[in-house]
């Protein structure tokens, strides 16, 4: 066996063959511009190898390898080889073999499913320590002699190094369990209920990166699309793709994603759940087709010195067939109008005149007047405008539903309307069924448990033709139409064969607070499994305060005496005070501005409203007064188990008021 100053060696030829690389794809560039057969080939190489270029010139610039096996001599398909597994493909040099694996070539599988029970043909794997760049370490599991270390130390140490800046990948600590997922097929949509701290985020990610690889060509045509729950849980995980080599990937929120309007106004709470109810892509349907009338008269369409008609019957039957055929509303317009044209061509063949290109484009236009009367073009703000405005029957509400959502004092029109988020969504309904919109390869919603049964639609409008990663935790749904089961969820989401699959075992989650935080479920009303923790290590502290915000003051100014992040999560109307609390006490709160909370933080310490810290994970959190949080609405204990399960080291809880009664016999220590 190789020892570890053979192993720092083997880092220099590692950046030897990434230089190599670079100065191919270069090369390339240059060579690249004279080698095309036409100027449109020429472009589509040249965009490739640039971008090949400046990945390679981007790379990051962490450890070239995690792991490495050795199969055994008796190996089927691996005899005697070695592999150095690392997060992107290093080419070997006049072709030898490579000189790292990428994680998700078919061979690094035997990586992660390995064991002393099932070595599938592994002798010796090794995992590496790092610092930083620099190797530290390595430990060996002799699979082939029954060896498994279940306790890694390095393996523990990756997966509890302190959390600071935006989201890591998990590359070198995928679990078994894990690896199924990343690697199932493109065909199939999977929906992962995944306790907190299960790596239910990093598992999506990884298979986004995973299809990436194995279905690179497909993939680029259709798109890779991750929507997370807002801005803060964005910039949490913009690095991980980036990290494994993957650039071009389309991650955005599902706002930003429909926002075809700016949103201006703000809904009542009664009629956001009308509004977010799956009936009312009834309601837009009908409002959109009651637009198509019954021709009533036969039609003339002048051609030069000869006038053609068509019969109020034939137009009819164009029109009720059209209709029949549930077709995109802007497609159906445009075959009544070819139909019409279609009619008007075997007239005019039939006096013996050719019906050419010219004379078929201005026949079309011809019969635009009558498209205009009986199928009209029409925008979404419009039709939706007519709706809000109380023009349209909505026969799927009851009437107090109806009062709900129509406006009470109606603008003039659509252009000077004011829109709310909830709007964003009908838009959006209404926009496919004008016109079909962009579908992607493959999807991935994060926190899916939130989403309502329209913006489930709006998903899969774009998901029509491709699979799913739905991902989402039941007991952490905090919005007023979560999710209560999965099964329903997946048929709104237009996959209901999707398998659901469950993650229970936490790997960033100490015990100790996930033993809290179970507490909570039996008042969530959540189907859904206690979460089993990894790790043995990790603190907890209940801390009763006189003063809410000199206990809070004095537990963050603690927390920062350790190494990694901080959070301090509070009440949603509480984040201002608190934030003034901790500047008044002298320590540096990242990303205040304009009174604004995002959730993300320059630094070590942010605070974080508890509707925002979904998805988000410091080493120490600082949970302000349960109570308040817990009493912040229908969904306020949900909220609560998300803010305890934030923390992946050390956390605090402290409060002035009583415990909600779930934590209530929870011991605290007075400050």
């Amino acid at each position: 066996m190789t020892t570890l100053d053979e192993e720092r060696r083997y880092i220099e030829l590692c950046g030897a063959a990434l230089r190599r690389m670079l100065d191919a794809a270069r090369d390339n560039v240059i060579a690249g511009e004279t080698v095309a057969a036409d100027r449109y080939s020429a472009e589509r190489l040249g965009r490739h190898l640039k971008s090949l270029a400046k990945e390679l010139s981007e790379e990051p610039g962490g450890p070239p390898f995690f792991g490495r096996i050795d199969f055994a001599q008796g190996s089927a398909e691996h005899p005697g080889r070695s592999y150095h597994i690392g997060r992107r493909h290093i080419t070997g040099e006049h072709g030898s073999p490579p000189v790292v694996v990428d994680w998700r070539a078919p061979v690094s599988r035997a990586f992660y499913r390995a064991g002393a029970r099932d070595p599938q043909g592994v002798a010796v794997r090794r995992r590496f320590g790092w610092s930083g760049t620099t190797l530290t370490s390595f430990e060996d599991e002799r699979l082939e002699l029954g060896e498994e270390d279940r306790d890694s130390r390095i393996l523990a140490a990756e997966i509890e190094r302190p959390r600071v800046g935006p989201m890591r990948d998990i590359v070198a600590t995928i679990q078994p369990e894990q690896d199924d997922l990343v690697r199932t097929g493109l065909a199939e949509s999977i929906c992962v209920q995944g306790a907190p701290g299960t790596g239910k985020t990093a598992v999506g990610l990884h298979r986004a990166a995973f299809l990436l690889y194995a279905h690179r060509q497909r993939l680029e045509r259709g798109g890779v699309l991750v929507l997370g729950p807002n801005r803060a849980f964005l910039g949490y995980i913009s690095a991980v793709l980036p990290a494994l080599g993957e650039m071009d990937v389309e991650q955005t929120t599902l706002e930003r994603l429909l926002g075809s309007v700016p949103v201006t106004a703000v809904d009542s709470t009664a009629a956001a759940l009308v509004k977010h109810d799956a009936r009312m892509a009834v309601v837009l349907r009908e409002a959109l087709y009651a637009r198509v009338r019954k021709p009533v008269e036969p039609l003339a369409v002048p051609d030069g010195s000869v006038t053609w008609r068509v019969g109020e019957a034939g137009l009819r039957r164009i029109v009720d067939d059209t209709r029949r055929e549930a077709l995109p509303y802007a497609t159906g317009r445009e075959r009544v109008r070819a139909r019409v044209v279609e009619l008007v061509r075997r007239q005019a063949e039939a006096r013996g005149l050719s019906a050419t290109a010219a004379w078929t484009r201005r026949t079309g236009r011809a019969v635009t007047p009558f498209l205009d009367t009986v199928w009209p073009a029409v925008r979404p703000e419009e039709v939706l405008f007519q709706v809000l405005s109380g023009r349209s029957p909505a026969t799927a509400l009851t009437g107090a539903e109806r009062d709900a959502v129509v406006w009470g004092r109606p603008p003039r029109g659509h252009r000077s309307a004011r829109w709310t988020e909830a709007d964003l969504v009908l838009l959006d309904e209404l926009a496919g069924l004008i016109e079909r919109p962009r579908g992607y390869g493959h999807v991935i919603v994060d926190e899916a448990q939130d989403l309502s049964p329209m913006q489930c639609r709006a998903v899969a409008r774009r998901s029509e033709h491709g699979s799913l990663t739905v991902l989402g935790d039941l007991a952490q749904g905090t919005t007023p139409w979560a999710a209560r089961s999965w099964a329903r969820h997946l048929e709104l989401l237009g996959k209901p064969d999707g398998r659901v699959v469950e993650l229970t075992t936490g790997y960033r989650v100490p015990a100790t607070v996930v033993e809290l935080a179970n507490r909570l479920l039996p008042a969530l009303e959540a189907d859904v499994p206690a979460t089993r923790s990894h790790r043995s290590d990790g603190r907890l502290r209940v801390i009763r305060a006189d003063r809410l915000e000199s206990g809070v003051v004095a537990a963050t100014r603690e927390a920062l005496t350790f190494e990694g992040s901080v959070g301090v999560i509070t009440a949603d109307d509480a984040a201002e005070t608190v934030t003034a609390a901790l500047w008044d006490g002298g320590l540096d709160v990242g990303d205040r501005h304009n009174g604004q909370h995002s959730g993300r933080h320059s630094g070590r310490l942010g605070v974080v409203p508890a509707s925002a810290a979904k998805g988000l994970e410091y080493d120490h959190v600082v949970v302000c007064e349960p109570a308040a949080i817990a009493g912040s609405g229908e969904r306020g204990l949900n909220l609560l188990y998300v803010a305890l399960t934030r923390a992946v080291s050390r956390l605090d809880v402290v409060h002035a008021l009583p415990l909600p009664a779930p934590l209530d016999s929870v011991s605290a220590t007075g400050v």
